[in-house]
């Protein structure tokens, strides 16, 4: 598994490395059955958020895009891609992963023609889909993070591999 490791030293920088890497996801081929996931994982303050503004402005989506920490989740239409919608999630209030089936959520994972970026997903992550691109977030200092990016690649349980 490639891991992909970037150092930014401003939110301005943390913003560009996002929309290049969104628009880059636009173009790419990664393997899955549904939505394309986007799980953002950090510490209060690291910068996901931020990264998400600059995402969000890399698959062209015009609305300011605010963490959605009370709403749960926040839809955006795109028009750019074969994408139809940007759906923004912050699982920082969520409590139990039953929570999410009020929200659709796994309708939501079907839906080929959504890109799904989650805030806080090391919350939800048994809720995750088996491939989904992992995005962590570790704070230097004031305006410098460490991201790394990788492509997760869920294991088969022990039940299926001893089967297969």
């Amino acid at each position: 598994m490639q891991v992909n490791e970037y150092t930014t030293h401003s939110p301005k920088e943390t913003k560009q490395l996002a929309e290049l890497f969104a628009r880059e996801l636009m173009t790419s081929d990664v393997a899955r059955k549904g939505a394309l996931v986007v799980a953002l994982e950090g510490d209060l303050g690291g910068g996901k958020t931020t990264f998400t503004q600059g995402f969000a402005r890399g698959l062209g989506v015009h609305e300011k895009v605010l963490s959605p920490t009370f709403v749960i989740m926040r839809h955006h239409n795109m028009r750019k891609s074969d994408f139809r919608m940007f759906i923004h999630m912050d699982a920082y209030r969520i409590e139990n992963i039953k929570e999410l089936r009020a929200l659709g959520w796994q309708d939501i994972l079907k839906d080929r023609e959504a890109i799904v970026l989650v805030e806080w997903a090391n919350r939800i992550h048994r809720a995750l889909p088996k491939n989904y691109i992992q995005v962590k977030f570790r704070f230097i200092r004031e305006n410098m993070r460490d991201i790394s990016m990788s492509v997760k690649l869920k294991a088969k349980s022990v039940k299926q591999q001893l089967k297969t």
